[in-house]
This record gives structure tokens, sequence and C-alpha cells, in this order.
């Protein structure tokens, strides 16, 4: 029997019984268990559909475009409208409003209970070393801590958000989730004060991938990139980003911070000011995730790794400032799309983002058009590394394999948005159509709009009145998900 497979036949001390039974007996299915492939999930942070290369020439990103190309792009990849309920959805293989209406928007609270299934958990049972730095955001206190769900080391944010230098969570005092950079759920000294948290989330990626070791990895980066602040300041570390007294139109220093110059001239091409500070911040984000493959190819292990990699939800488009430590307000500042919506809404501008899968001699490069969303990633891995999904864990999302390396069909389902615990937007997607409410209230049959998204991927012309019976069959399926759904307010 290969090394993969013994490591499903050794005790599980953390798997409930039956996760320990369905992960023994079933791991031998798997067309790539005797790979082990490490695995690297990247998630950037209110990247919108526009803000990366391969869709956007403006855009300077090569690392990511050329992953991309390479491996399989997901041109119609969803996820949530907002950060934590991406990340529930991603850890849990399951739409956040299962776990509460807390889990349905940003919060600092417990967003699933301790005991939870996650991603994480399968890699670390299935004797995988597993390590994340960067933003948790799921529990921001150590006793709700990533190192709870299936991590053996984490480092990072326990909260969202932070200053890109001082790293800390809010620039008011007395916030009770601050301080919040921590290394194993313990506050780090000095925070790491000076460093840019991009710099700081790759150097320990690197540091981890060239460690010696036994066992395959499962490397979770969810960097805080391009989310606000947004702060570039180069060598400059004590200048907080603000525009040159005396040319308001440029950053200060501008000229001497490598982020705003590629070797192609895009950055600077950009006449808006605040624009070209997030193809800056853009341009480093992407050099951070270069530096990492660039270390897996130093180690020997680019050809068994498999990269994944997506935004977690649309644009912010629109910073007012405050809040965290040196944030600058920015109007307009993220690069056009043509999709409705931004950040928060059910809109495909503020659910449809950047994906790809990346696997080298293992996907070839393609680009899958059907629906993905990002809880299919749990089964996915699942299924990649040796299990397959019995009565439980309950997983909305659906095995991706048969689309990855077999050019596939895969099978026709909803997808399905919830958001804020007040519940005031709505939406699911059957086929090409897709139903969207706003405002409070359990929609009702006649609240609806209707969309073509084949036809109309902008979502401008409301077709509820012209098919009713499309309406009422989605209205159908969308209660059946809302019975699914947990009305708790976990905070």
């Amino acid at each position: 029997m290969n090394n993969a497979v013994t490591r499903f036949f050794r005790p599980f001390p953390s798997c409930r019984p039956w996760q320990a039974t369905f992960l023994a007996l079933l791991a031998p299915l798997s067309l790539f268990a005797s790979e082990s492939p490490n695995v690297v999930l990247i998630i950037s942070d209110d990247q919108g559909w526009a803000d990366i290369g391969y869709n956007n020439p403006k855009v300077y990103s090569p690392n990511l475009d050329r992953l991309a190309r390479s491996g399989a792009l997901l041109k119609r990849h969803y996820v949530m409208p907002q950060c934590t309920p991406t990340r529930v959805a991603l850890m849990t293989g399951r739409y956040p409003g299962r776990f509460g209406t807390t889990a349905l928007q940003a919060s600092n609270e417990p967003s699933f209970p301790l005991g939870t299934f996650t991603l994480p958990q399968m890699f670390q049972d299935a004797g995988y070393e597993t390590f994340m730095s960067g933003k948790w955001h799921l529990g921001s206190t150590p006793e709700h801590g990533p190192n709870h769900f299936g991590f053996d080391e984490s480092h990072g944010s326990l909260t969202g958000a932070v200053g890109m230098y001082d790293h800390r969570y809010h620039a008011e005092p007395d916030t009770p989730y601050d301080p919040t950079w921590h290394r194993n759920h313990e506050i780090i000294p000095g925070f790491q004060n000076g460093r840019h948290v991009t710099d700081l989330t790759k150097e320990e990626a690197v540091k981890f991938i060239e460690r010696k070791r036994d066992s395959p990895f499962f490397l979770y980066l969810p960097f805080h990139a391009p989310h606000t602040p947004l702060d570039e300041r180069g060598t400059f570390v004590d200048t907080p980003t603000q525009p040159d007294p005396k040319n308001p139109d440029r950053w200060l220093n501008e000229d001497k911070i490598e982020w705003f110059h590629d070797p192609e001239g895009k950055i600077q091409a950009e006449t808006s000011r605040d624009k070209r500070l997030l193809l800056a911040t853009i341009h480093h984000l992407d050099s951070a995730i270069g530096d990492i493959v660039q270390a897996l190819e130093k180690t020997g292990q680019r050809d068994n790794t498999l990269i994944l990699f997506s935004s977690d939800n649309g644009p912010w488009r629109n910073n007012g400032g405050g809040g965290y430590p040196d944030n600058y307000p920015l109007k307009d500042y993220n690069q056009p799309s043509s999709l409705r919506g931004k950040k928060l809404d059910v809109w495909e501008g503020g659910i449809q983002v950047p994906g790809f899968i990346n696997w080298p001699g293992k996907i070839e490069a393609k680009e899958i058009e059907q629906k993905v969303h990002i809880i299919d990633w749990f089964p996915t891995l699942a299924n990649i590394i040796g299990l397959e999904p019995g009565k439980s864990p309950e997983w909305d999302g659906v095995n991706l394999s048969p689309a990855l390396f077999q050019n596939e069909t895969l099978p026709e389902r909803d997808l399905y948005w919830v958001w804020s615990s007040k519940i005031n937007r709505w939406a699911l997607r059957h086929k090409e159509w897709k139903i969207v409410k706003y405002g409070q209230g359990e929609p009702q049959l006649d609240q609806w709009q209707l969309f073509n998204l084949e036809r109309d991927p902008e979502e401008k012309h409301d077709q509820a009145s012209l098919h009713p019976e499309i309406v009422s069959a989605l209205h159908e399926r969308f209660l059946a998900h809302r019975k699914r759904d947990s009305l708790q307010d976990t905070r």
C-alpha cells in the first residue's frame, strides 16, 4: 500500500468516528491518492473581476495570469458578497446561512461552532501538515482561532482588515479585538510593526515551503490585499501613503516606490491617482505570489503542488477612509467592469470574481465556462486526496474533478445567496436564470426580479413579468434552500 493511502489507515485523533470510517475506507478511490499533492490555497481580498490581468489588460499581474492560463481558468466563478461569508463557504463547503445569521456578513463573532468539520481539518486528519498565514476573520478571539479548526500553526490577524504596516485592527483605542496580530493565537510583541502585511504573509509561506518534511502540506494564504487601507510605502516605511502636497494628482514618493512601476508601464499609464494605488497594491500582491511559486520550484515541489486562487468578493470601489489605521479615502479606485454591483451586492459584480486551479501535468490549460462556486472547493479537494462524500458532511458544493480532469459537464444545480444579519439581499441562479430581491422580509413570489444571464450578463432587463412560470419555479428552489438555513443569531 502506498504511503498516501497508509496514512489514511492510521488513527484519526481529531476525527469523529464516521469521518474516520469513510476516510479510511474510501481513500483508495482517488486517482491521485498516490500523488499526495501539496495544496496552496490563496485568497485575495476585495479583488474585483476586472482587477486582474487576464480579465483586464490594464492590470499588471503576470504571475497570477501565468498560473491562470496554464491551469483551469474559472470563467464563471462565484463566491459570497462579503469576506466572512465567503470564508465560511470555503472552510465548510456549505452556504453560510446553514450556520445562522451571524455568518451572513463580516463579523468578529464565531461564524460556526467548535467541532465543525472544516477543510483544514480534513487535511490534518489525512496526515497533511497544515499552516495558514493571513486573515482569519471567522471568530476573532484566540478561543475561536484557526488552530481550533485544523491548522497545526497559524499567523496573521484573527480579525479582518488591519493597518498594512502596524497590523492593528482598528484606529480607535479600546477595541476589544485589538491587538490581533498573532502566531498560534499568541499576540506577537510589537506586532511585526514596520513591515507590509503582504510581505509578512509571503515570507511566512516561503519559510514553510522550505521546511524539510516527510508528509504533504496544506498551505492557506488569505492575503489582506487589496482590501483597504491601501498603503504602499515602499522603502518610506515611516510615511503613510498620502497625496504629494506639491502635486495632489500623485502620491508622495510615488516616483520612488517600486510597486507603482511595472516593466510594461501599465500602472503609470493609468491617469487616476486612486486607481494607480490599487494597481500598485495588486502588483505587490502578484509579486508575492510569484515568490511563493518560485519557492516551490526551488525546493522541487512545484509539480506536485496544486494551487487554487480566488478573491473573496467583488470590488469595494469607494473608500471613505477612517476606521483602520492610515486608511486614506479613495474614490472609484477599482478597475471598471461591465458586471452590475460591487462588494455586498448579490448582483454579479459582487459575487462573480477571478478564480483558477493550477496543477502542472495534471490539469491542462483550459477555460471552464461552467458555473462553479467556492463551496465546491472542499468536496473537490476531498476527491483529489482520496475521499468521497458519504452521508456527512452535508456539503452544498459539488466535486469539480470531472470538469478539471476529464472535461466533463457538471450536474446542473442551484447557486444561492443571502446577505447580512438583517437578510436584505437575496438571489438564486439556476441554469441561465437568476432571481434577485433587495429589501428585508422573506421574498414573496411577486417580489423577485428575473434575469437571463446568458443574454443579459449585465442584469439590465428584468424579465419577471414576461416569465412568471420561471419565477415560480425558481422561487420554489429558493424556498427549499431557506428551509436548510438556520435562523439563529449566534452573536
